[in-house]
């Protein structure tokens, strides 16, 4: 729960961990925010469930985290962006939601040579948002060729929790020699989890490909739609951020120690 000094409880979620890359970057936008993170690992991966999955679990997160006075939420995870945002914005009319999507303007904006690849989760791919995301790119920048690689097992990976595994580095350079090979100098992370193993996917894909990851721009964002209290430091958020899990606490606690530098109360939840 926030502190009584926190002028705005920001609530965010995602599958699993990878939502943390986001919730990172909103603490740095956010610093006098309070937030609560569900990590509903005990449902994931999303990016390999069907629609209709992803939908339940997001409505079930959303009205829990409303319930516990979260004053903004944020969907850290591409998957339910694409399948449930929408719905999530009709059910809580008036309540500040942000989602996150795969970076296809901007990196039709980085790109030299007009071929931006875009990694992202199969769900994400196929949904009818990303479709419209991919016009939308098109359509700013002529010429523009997106190749496009569904990262089937990547989001699963990561979230066993060891970067440094051969099995991973095996994993991501699957998915990269696509791009690498098509010649790609941009290249989209459509997972949250991704950026995670930007090391790995910066040596798979070779030297000179851009990697574009849109968590700062989330949290800027965000940071603009709960107003500029929460941005000036002033009344800083005290004590630890609260972390809940739908799946495996210690995992989950490991990861924050590991990738965030702020307090954090790992707990299980129940949803």
């Amino acid at each position: 729960m926030p502190s009584a000094s926190s002028s705005v409880h920001i609530g965010v979620f995602d599958s699993g961990v990878g939502g943390l890359t986001v919730l990172r970057a909103l603490v740095r936008e956010c610093p006098a925010a309070a937030f609560t993170y569900v990590a509903d690992a005990g449902h994931a991966p999303y990016g390999e469930r069907d629609e209709a999955h992803v939908r339940e679990r997001s409505r079930r997160i959303a009205a829990h985290l409303r319930e516990r006075g979260c004053d903004a939420l944020v969907v850290a995870c591409n998957t339910a962006t694409a399948a449930a945002i929408d719905e999530l914005r009709e059910r809580h009319a008036g309540w500040t939601i942000v989602g996150v999507e795969p970076g296809l303007k901007p990196a039709a904006a980085l790109t030299r040579n007009g071929r931006v690849g875009v990694m992202a989760t199969p769900s994400t791919l196929r949904s009818p948002r990303f479709a419209r995301l991919a016009r939308l790119a098109r359509r700013y920048a002529a010429g523009v060729d997106l190749h496009v690689r569904a990262c089937a097992g990547l989001a699963s990976a990561i979230e066993d929790g060891d970067l440094r595994s051969p099995a991973l580095r095996a994993e991501v350079e699957r998915h990269a020699a696509p791009l690498r090979d098509a010649g790609c100098d941009v290249v989209v992370l459509g997972c949250t989890h991704y950026p995670f193993a930007a090391p790995l996917f910066e040596q798979a894909l070779g030297p000179g490909v851009t990697l574009v990851d849109t968590a700062d721009a989330v949290a800027r964002h965000v940071a603009s739609r709960v107003g500029g209290a929460v941005a000036d430091g002033a009344g800083a958020r005290s004590g630890p951020v609260a972390l809940r899990t739908s799946g495996d606490v210690q995992r989950l606690a490991a990861f924050a120690r590991r990738w965030l530098d702020f307090e954090c109360d790992a707990r299980a939840v129940d949803l």
